[in-house]
């Protein structure tokens, strides 16, 4: 299984950034990787860690804020459609116009 772990805290005081970025780490520390930003993933193998998760993710829950958990089996989270844009870049990566002096 897959715990989806998405979370929207605020930012806007010098204790919301702190309980953001403790938050954050405890995350990274409890082996979760970050699918982008604000939404972290970890591989759960029994319904008993996952039970033990959700009650830590629950205890390093800054006080404001929203938190959410989805949790979802591997099959599905290997149906996942990844839709990337184009990338655009400013720097001209080619030696088609090299001027050498």
């Amino acid at each position: 299984m897959r715990m989806i772990v998405m979370f929207d805290l605020p930012t806007e005081t010098a204790d919301n950034r702190r309980s953001y970025r403790q938050f954050r780490r405890g995350l990274i520390k409890n082996g979760f990787i970050m699918m982008q930003e604000s939404v972290y993933t970890k591989l759960i193998i029994t319904p008993s860690a996952q039970a033990n998760v959700c009650n830590t993710i629950r205890k390093i829950k800054p006080p404001d804020g929203l938190v959410q958990i989805l949790t979802i089996t591997e099959k599905q989270f290997s149906k996942m459609e990844y839709i990337i844009g184009e990338m655009k870049s400013d720097v001209i990566d080619s030696d088609e116009r090299l001027v050498v002096l």
